[in-house]
């Protein structure tokens, strides 16, 4: 499906509604087990570090070398094909939002594997490509559009994930989640399912993460040292926070 939904973005036309949402799942699919496994590996890989088992570490690192290999050529092929081909050719406001949030995307998903330079430059590219969705986002389509609530919910977890900024997660989530229960009423029944379950998904991000402040805070407020404050870091990586699911 990726292949075909390549030949159709190079074909020199703007995506429909439609082919636009085909190419997002296309991607995603690939992408979405081999975060899944990498995610899986480095925990087996922790554990094992924990043990000491030296020979099975080498095994799993061995592994996540090539999964890693594997998400990195997905990315530099989407995001490819969204500079070269989708986003000089992109008209509406809609379609801008959609492909520089896809960037980000797919920016973010290289900084979950990467460390050092790399990170931070998996990073820098992340933010900016969701900073110019936003900025088209904010003037060209409603608090309520499901694309503009979807960008928010995932800068937002790219605050949370990548940056380790609850605080930011926080507020950005929260401004987006205000700024749709405002405007509602204006809800069209087109896009009210898609854009209340996102809302719903920002509020459970908001709710998690908001705890995970009062937690710092505490610890903050409780003296306690920077090695115990890094403990209270790692726990928040126990649950998942939530992001934009494509459409099928």
């Amino acid at each position: 499906m990726v292949q075909y939904m390549k030949k159709v973005a190079g074909s020199g036309e703007e995506l429909t509604v439609d082919e636009r949402n085909l190419l997002s799942v296309a991607y995603k699919n690939v992408i979405g087990t081999r975060r899944a496994s990498w995610r899986l590996i480095l925990s087996i890989e922790q554990k094992e570090e924990a043990k000491n088992a030296t020979h099975h570490v080498e095994q799993v690192k061995a592994y996540k070398a090539k999964i890693e290999k594997e998400l990195e050529d997905v990315c530099e092929d989407v995001l490819a094909v969204l500079t070269d081909q989708l986003l000089p050719k992109a008209e509406a406001g809609e379609s801008k939002v959609f492909y520089y949030k896809m960037k980000g995307d797919y920016h973010r998903y290289l900084a979950e594997i990467a460390s050092g330079d790399k990170k931070k430059d998996a990073a820098s590219q992340a933010h900016d490509s969701y900073r110019k969705a936003t900025d088209v986002a904010q003037t060209e389509l409603s608090p309520t559009h499901p694309i503009r609530l979807g960008l928010a919910l995932n800068f937002s977890v790219f605050y949370y994930e990548i940056l380790n900024s609850p605080a930011r997660a926080c507020h950005l989530a929260k401004q987006a989640f205000d700024d749709a229960i405002a405007e509602l009423d204006s809800l069209s029944e087109e896009s009210y399912r898609d854009s209340t379950l996102i809302m719903q998904l920002l509020r459970d991000n908001l709710t998690f993460w908001q705890n995970d402040l009062e937690h710092l805070q505490q610890d903050s407020s409780a003296g306690q040292d920077s090695a115990a404050a890094a403990e209270g870091d790692q726990k928040k990586d126990d649950q998942e926070p939530s992001e934009e699911a494509p459409k099928e």
